[in-house]
């Protein structure tokens, strides 16, 4: 072979390399910060949370739940028939488009489920049936999302009375009606590493997970004092578990466990940004940050904007 066939051959390799490479450097990374908002009560706003406009931005308002919401009796399950937990006051619908009028790159999603609800009751996935409970929640979900003008869901279920086929085929068909239906843009999940939660999320995913763009994983809930090594190692095992999923890192700002802001986490996410694998940052909570004037939500999204 001369020279020139000789160049053009490695030239030719080092493309088909950048190319399909299963291991892309740089390309997977990305600029979504991500933050719940709304579930205490604590008064915060949209305009309360700095935004940069480098980064492309989600809020998460919860909770919205299958429970009643009636002030004269303990909350109870509505098999699918959702009802707005978040705080309205300061949270609702013309917020929504005053929020989204003046930051254009902001999306707003609303969020399912959650730990609690009134006197640290706990919330519970409880269909009657399957069909049953996904007629419901497609009614009062596509109510919700229009009144609010949303571009998004996440499932956050965290206790369950069904099996984990049931919980994938319940949430699976609502993801498929709303995402064909253009009722919502994007979905997430946001399981984490409890032998009771991470099966019926590994279910939905095995099934469904082509309807999912987003996992939320929440490594806070790992032990508390959680350092840099043990955090990756956390991340690589959910990665696998989530095959081809852009799994988010996170942090919690109530002092939930896992790595924190003040252990290492932002160094653990410039390691995986260096390695391709930074697909977004999320933090629980507005709510719990305010105190601070959320002083991680900036450094958070300054992190994301920067180039390598």
């Amino acid at each position: 072979m001369d020279s020139c066939m000789l160049v053009v051959s490695l030239i030719l390799e080092i493309i088909f390399i950048a190319l399909f490479s299963s291991h892309p450097v740089v390309a997977a990374n990305s600029k979504l910060s991500r933050e719940y908002i709304g579930a205490e009560d604590k008064g915060v706003t949209f305009s309360d949370v700095p935004i940069n406009e480098d980064v492309d931005f989600h809020f998460i308002l919860s909770f919205a739940i299958d429970y009643t919401t009636s002030s004269s009796s303990p909350p109870s399950p509505t098999n699918g028939d959702f009802r707005v937990y978040w705080d309205t006051q300061n949270l609702n619908p013309s917020h929504v488009s005053s929020l989204k009028t003046h930051h254009r790159k902001v999306k707003v999603a609303m969020s399912l489920g959650g730990d609690t609800i009134a006197n640290n009751e706990k919330v519970y996935f409880s269909p009657k049936t399957i069909n049953s409970w996904v007629r419901n929640a497609i009614d009062s979900i596509t109510d919700i999302s229009r009144q609010y003008h949303l571009d998004g869901i996440d499932i956050d279920y965290e206790h369950f009375h069904e099996d984990a086929d049931t919980f994938a085929e319940c949430i699976g068909r609502l993801l498929f009606f709303l995402k064909q239906n253009r009722v919502v843009s994007f979905a997430s999940i946001a399981p984490y590493n409890d032998d009771s939660v991470q099966p019926h999320y590994l279910a939905l995913w095995r099934k469904y997970g082509h309807l999912i763009d987003y996992v939320n994983f929440q490594f806070y809930a790992y032990e508390k004092g959680t350092n840099i090594s043990q955090f990756l190692k956390y991340f690589d095992e959910q990665s696998s578990n989530y095959g081809g999923g852009k799994v988010l890192v996170s942090f919690g700002t109530d002092g939930s466990g896992g790595l924190s802001p003040e252990n290492g986490f932002f160094m653990a996410c410039r390691r995986l940004k260096h390695q391709g694998k930074l697909h977004g940052i999320f933090i629980w909570s507005a709510d719990d940050s305010m105190k601070d004037g959320f002083r991680y939500e900036k450094r958070s999204q300054t992190l994301l904007a920067k180039s390598i």
